[in-house]
């Protein structure tokens, strides 16, 4: 069982950056295949940016490639998501996601667990 905690949303304005954190418990983290998603009121909940068990692969939406970073220390047990130049269509809640597996995931579905979301607002 792993528990995610997200931190680091708030409201900000339109061309600054926000760093999302995301802590997990236990003790097999590095394990994890990690993912951010979000989802914007009245829209579905859509893929963010993605990072495999070492670090060493990433995958990014079309939206945020180039203006978002995801990055995990696992001696930290903690996931992030370094997101810069933000536009008001970032505005939403981010959750973290984890599941046990080698391979890197880009959608929803396959993961275990998740976090309780944390809400980012950007104005414009």
């Amino acid at each position: 069982q792993v528990q995610l905690v997200e931190s680091g949303g708030g409201l900000v304005q339109a061309g600054v950056s926000l760093r999302l954190s995301c802590a997990a418990s236990g003790r097999t983290f590095s394990t994890y295949a990690m993912g951010w998603f979000r989802q914007a009121p009245g829209k579905e909940r859509e893929f963010v940016a993605a990072i495999n068990w070492s670090g060493d692969r990433t995958s990014y939406a079309d939206s945020v490639q180039g203006r978002f970073t995801i990055s995990r220390d696992n001696a930290k047990n903690t996931v992030y998501l370094q997101m810069n130049s933000l536009k008001p269509e970032d505005t939403g809640v981010y959750y973290c996601a984890a599941k046990r597996t080698i391979v890197l995931i880009t959608t929803a579905v396959p993961y275990d667990y998740w976090g309780q979301g944390t809400q980012v607002t950007v104005s414009s």
